[in-house]
């Protein structure tokens, strides 16, 4: 099985979504879906969501089908969405890896040999006094799924890159913040 975590840091609120299929860009987007479904009624007044993200191959902003799900969710929902990716080699600075290291040391070598079993040690845990919610994702995804090079062209017509001459002092930000804007139609 594989974790996958969405963290709010402000309410130190953890949500953690398990998979035996591949962790995959649908994968990503749907565990997104299930979060905002099950929580947007918690924030009314939220329009922009911003995502920190490792710059894993799943959720790279060169992934055609995860850009393609992201802007489907973002025009779903009419939320204004900031992709921000942490560069290689950075992701410690991101808040939810400290997460895992509570994960890893609660459940303290123990053999997770059941699906049950994983989920209980996670269910159990605690960070900053809270256990977080749990999920099962039992859907299979299939991995390989791409975009011909003319639908990514109109993708990339829906999401706006930083651009050098947006920061002077930063070159190639363009691949690190990535900006989804919902305009209705």
């Amino acid at each position: 099985m594989t974790p996958y975590g969405i963290f709010l840091p402000e309410l130190d609120e953890l949500f953690l979504y398990f998979t035996e299929s591949k962790v995959t860009s649908d994968f990503i987007v749907d565990v997104l879906v299930d979060f905002w479904k099950t929580q947007r009624q918690r924030f009314p007044l939220i329009k922009t969501l911003i995502l920190n993200q490792d710059n894993g191959g799943e959720n790279s902003s060169r992934r055609t089908q995860f850009m393609k799900r992201i802007i489907e969710f973002a025009h779903q929902y009419q939320l204004n969405i900031r992709l921000a990716y942490y560069p290689p080699y950075h992701s410690k600075y991101n808040p939810i890896e400290r997460t895992w290291a509570v994960l890893e040391n609660y459940w303290n070598g123990s053999i997770l040999d059941e699906v049950e079993t994983a989920l209980n040690f996670a269910q159990n845990m605690t960070w900053k006094g809270k256990h977080p919610l749990v999920k099962l994702v039992t859907q299979t995804y299939e991995t390989g799924v791409k975009l011909t090079k003319q639908a990514m062209s109109e993708i990339e017509k829906q999401i706006e890159r930083l651009t050098n001459s947006d920061s002077e002092h930063f070159p190639n930000l363009g691949k690190w913040f990535i900006d989804i804007c919902y305009a209705p139609t």
